[in-house]
């Protein structure tokens, strides 16, 4: 029965894994070898440069930047902006509190594209419509009710006693907050870290819109989709293309993924 069971996982684990397989292998082919060989994995000829080719004619460099500095900002912001309000729910009591969550609560429950109209209006009201700025701040106010609602369980399960210690050595609340609640916080942050910095890397949509009007602002998943219109037939340069926006991802997911299991762990214990 265990046999069965790791056999079941394994399939289930390749076939999973397969598409970037094929996507790897395919962006080391030739146009010829990847009509010739189909599904396979392994090229017949190594063509490293297809990644330099899909870098220069997709202006992949720009787009780059500017979707590690979208990501990275929007990172910052969100964990600062959630840990100090989960940080406020979960140990203040106050009027309003459970309105509060309530309210908070049901807005994660609104989709994206009824609420994009008013939020491109204010967006657009507030000057900042084609520039990097209006990704960041939809996104970042986009991840505020999830990483809230984190940090919130988060704090609950940590003990009191470590705060009230703080306090006895004299440390006010920002420096309690910050110099001893924040640190205790990494493997929270590290995961919510993880999840923004994926969720804005592969943001597509909201790039879109909010850089419209200026193509060198575009990142990466709007550059590969225009990509894709101008060499439809390239699909080794595709695959290319694909891979050098995927790779980030798995390298930053690499690095953070042993703080995942501590961090849902101390959230579910709340």
């Amino acid at each position: 029965m265990k046999v069965t069971r790791h056999i079941l996982l394994l399939g289930f684990g390749l076939a999973y894994v397969y598409p970037f397989l094929w996507a790897l292998g395919s962006s080391l082919k030739t146009p010829m070898d990847f009509l010739d060989t189909g599904l396979s994995l392994i090229p017949q000829e190594m063509r490293w440069e297809n990644y330099a080719k899909a870098w220069d004619q997709a202006s992949f460099g720009t787009y780059f930047v500017n979707t590690l500095v979208i990501s990275l900002v929007t990172v910052v912001f969100t964990l600062l902006l959630t840990a100090m309000a989960g940080y406020a729910l979960a140990r203040h009591t106050f009027p309003g509190r459970k309105t509060l969550l309530f309210v908070i609560g049901a807005t994660f429950l609104l989709p994206h594209g009824y609420t994009i109209i008013p939020v491109f209006d204010i967006v657009k009201a507030l000057g900042l419509l084609d520039t990097i700025w209006s990704v960041i701040l939809v996104q970042v106010g986009g991840g505020l009710v999830f990483g809230t609602f984190m940090f919130m369980a988060y704090f609950q399960a940590m003990p009191k006693e470590l705060e009230e210690a703080a306090r006895v050595d004299g440390a006010g609340y920002n420096t309690l907050f910050f110099r001893v609640i924040l640190p205790l916080s990494r493997p929270m942050a590290a995961t919510l870290g993880l999840f923004t910095f994926i969720g804005s890397w592969n943001n597509f949509f909201l790039p879109l819109v909010f850089t419209l009007g200026k193509p060198e602002l575009r990142t990466l998943g709007v550059g590969l989709y225009a990509f894709t219109s101008q060499t439809s037939t390239n699909w080794t340069l595709l695959c290319a293309a694909a891979i050098i926006s995927l790779a980030p991802i798995v390298v930053v997911f690499v690095v953070a993924q042993r703080y995942v299991v501590d961090a849902i762990a101390g959230a579910v214990k709340a």
